[in-house]
């Protein structure tokens, strides 16, 4: 096929891709189509024949294909039925002629893909009445209850109780169960508590049962009062609270800090209606327990549980450690913590992995190091997810000779780290200059098999580029392409390599990456024009670049506000202040692209590189009127020109106001300042300036004074 596009970057101002880039895109693109939709078609046809090899295997694929063609017409079909009024009539129908293969699957595939939250309800209403253990499945109830919650609420209304009838069906407890939890979950505690007081206008009786989901429906809404109202009722319907009930209060209470009242819930639990208290119990008390701050009450509560034969599930661990973290200063917690799992004889591996995650959350990776090290002699084998997010807190927050020196311990124990931790792994080596080091751990992620399609490959060519490494990063595209027909590069491919070779300035590999881009079939985005506009500004060929932005209309791309900053920021580099401020303008008002703080900062830079001070100001307060905060940059392009111009007393008192305007000043504003300052004999104030956000931890260069 023939590639009616050309690229150019020489003879000219211009950086053309073709004349008439779309029409030719387009014309390419519809070719492709047309030939893949020809192979596809090929294709089909020659696998419909049964080969002799293969005949039993090409008809066991049809067979499941017809299966699942069945599955996806059965549930559309459904949905059809159930929005007619004579839904019951035309379900029934299809029932007895064996047209519908009702399975717990199924239904709630049914639930799950209904827009009117009334028509699951008529589908659990049928299929209740078909099959009685359908009514009591747990997944099959939990979804239409999410559905309801999402997408309701639906009120037991005439209508809706007439329309059950009419369908020879009626409300039944489990159904009226199921409404009552997404009533609650929507805060509608009070209606659920009126509808339980009129059921028997359903034909129904009060239960225990129904008692319990108003009472949890109270809890979820934070309706406590409410909840004990309904509990003492019980008792005046014949309804006696079991175990679900009390357990319902105690969760509510634990939830509100009441822990006194826990307590005497359990005792009432256990000694008025002989209900031993369970897992389900002792998590409530020992989330409530941390929740009030009482930690040392919720370590007692397992020692409760060991004491009673109750062993601690997964819930029960991770509310104590979460717990203990949420009011404990990190390292207190995890002392008491360790010291608790000290006298464990077995590590429990959800605590160790609830604990890994706070240290790592709080950002203490020598401790999450150390403990992750012990616990490993211990016995303790992280989750895969555990372990990558304890390496990534290590590498980010430790020397990288610790780091090797840990992983290679961790290695040893058959612990292997995901992609994201290698990736990162690998970063920081080539930042640090290790590049051996880290050429290594790349084969060894290729050995493991973690680069292995497109977006691994994507994110593995974008750290060399990011390192700026162009020659591995060509290397692993290469290798990408040879690597087999199942991986391709897409767009995001040629970006990444494309963006890495305009910002080192090898504006030709670009244009030749661009060239493959299109004989792929691809077109070029935002991003793509912007790196090349950026690479061309980098090599002081503006007016090129500018070329390039003109491309982008003919070729249907709209200049994002990273576009436009790249061209104002080498205008004003080249001293056209002017002309960028009209490229603003146009920005805002022709192309409705609105400025960033990049936007001005580069244009306050500029002004205020030819001590354009005033119009600086002017564009200042255009930022703040856009909702824009200034930022280091923006303070520190005034205080050089204020300081240039011997307007040191202005300096200074913007200086002053930076963190008062919610700005703290960094590094490199405290160095230029105080190099000015020193410039102008000014020592004592380039001190004091010095003294005080060194003390902060502001890491500044040493005050070099000239000698003479």
């Amino acid at each position: 096929m023939h590639l009616q596009m050309a690229v150019s970057f020489s003879c000219g101002r211009r950086f053309a891709i073709s004349a008439k880039p779309s029409r030719n895109l387009s014309a390419l693109a519809f070719s492709q189509a047309s030939l893949a939709i020809t192979n596809q078609s090929e294709q089909s046809r020659i696998s419909s024949r049964p080969s002799k090899r293969g005949s039993s295997k090409s008809s066991s694929g049809s067979q499941s294909g017809s299966r699942l063609a069945k599955n996806s017409i059965d549930i559309l079909h459904i949905s059809e039925i159930l929005s007619r009024k004579d839904w019951y009539l035309l379900l029934n129908h299809e029932f007895r002629a064996k047209r519908v293969n009702l399975n717990p699957r199924l239904i709630i595939s049914v639930l799950q893909n209904q827009e009117d939250p009334l028509l699951p309800v008529r589908f659990y209403t049928w299929v209740s009445n078909i099959n009685f253990n359908f009514a009591k499945n747990q997944s099959i109830r939990s979804v239409l209850g999410n559905v309801l919650y999402r997408k309701g609420p639906v009120l037991l209304s005439a209508g809706l109780v007439q329309d059950i009838q009419d369908s020879g069906h009626r409300v039944n407890e489990d159904l009226l169960c199921v409404l009552i939890g997404s009533w609650g979950r929507l805060g509608l505690a009070k209606y659920s508590a009126e509808i339980l007081e009129q059921v028997s206008f359903l034909g129904l009786n009060p239960t225990t049962r129904l008692y319990n989901a108003v009472i949890d429906a109270s809890v979820k809404s934070n309706s406590l009062d409410l909840a004990y109202l309904k509990f003492q009722q019980m008792r005046a319907d014949g309804c006696v609270p079991d175990r679900f009930t009390y357990n319902i209060l105690i969760h509510g209470v634990c939830k509100a800090g009441l822990m006194e009242e826990a307590i005497r819930l359990v005792k009432q639990m256990e000694e008025g209606s002989r209900y031993s208290p369970n897992v389900f119990t002792y998590t409530s008390l020992v989330d409530g327990f941390c929740n009030a701050g009482q930690v040392k009450d919720a370590f007692q509560m397992i020692e409760t549980m060991k004491g009673r034969n109750v062993i601690p599930n997964e819930a029960t661990l991770r509310a104590l450690v979460g717990g203990v973290f949420r009011h404990l200063p990190p390292l207190d917690a995890f002392e008491m913590l360790y010291g608790w799992l000290e006298k464990e004889p077995v590590l429990p591996k959800v605590a160790c992995d609830a604990i890994l995650n706070c240290l790592c959350d709080n950002s203490l990776p020598t401790v999450a190091g150390e403990f992750l090290r012990e616990s490993l002699t211990r016995g303790y084998l992280p989750d895969n997810q555990t372990f990558n997010s304890a390496v990534i807190c290590l590498i980010k927050g430790l020397e990288i000779e610790v780091i090797c020196q840990k992983l290679e311990f961790f290695n040893g124990r058959g612990l292997k780290m995901g992609f994201d931790a290698y990736l990162l792994l690998v970063g920081t080596l080539y930042q640090k200059g290790r590049v051996e080091e880290g050429n290594l751990y790349v084969d060894q992620m290729f050995q493991e098999g973690l680069v292995s399609n497109t977006f691994s490959f994507n994110m593995l060519i974008h750290c060399f580029c990011k390192n700026k490494m162009m020659d591995r990063a060509s290397k692993t595209f290469q290798d990408m392409i040879d690597g087999g027909s199942h991986i391709q590069p897409n767009l995001v491919t040629f970006n990444t390599l494309i963006d890495g070779h305009c910002k080192l300035g090898d504006i030709t590999r670009a244009r030749e990456l661009l060239v493959m881009l299109l004989e792929k079939g691809l077109k070029p985005d935002a991003f793509t024009f912007t790196s090349i506009i950026d690479g061309l500004c980098r090599a002081h060929r503006v007016e090129d670049a500018f070329g390039c932005f003109a491309e982008m209309e003919e070729w249907g791309v709209s200049p994002s506000a990273t576009t436009y900053n790249v061209l104002i920021r080498a205008l004003c580099a080249i001293g056209e202040v002017r002309r960028s401020m009209e490229l603003l303008k146009k920005m805002e008002e022709a192309v409705g692209v609105r400025g960033d703080v990049f936007t001005y900062n580069a244009l306050i830079q500029g002004l205020c590189r030819v001590n354009e001070i005033e119009k600086g100001k002017r564009v200042l307060k255009t930022m703040s009127r856009l909702g824009l905060r200034p930022d280091n940059y923006t303070y520190s392009a005034f205080i050089k020109a204020l300081c240039r111009l011997g307007r040191f007393g202005e300096a200074k008192a913007l200086f002053g106001s930076m963190e008062v305007n919610g700005c703290v000043p960094d590094a490199h504003t405290c160095n230029s300042f105080i190099y000015m300052l020193v410039q102008s004999s000014r020592l004592e104030e380039a001190k004091q300036i010095f003294v005080n956000f060194s003390k902060r931890g502001i890491p500044l260069d040493p005050i070099k004074i000239a000698t003479t």
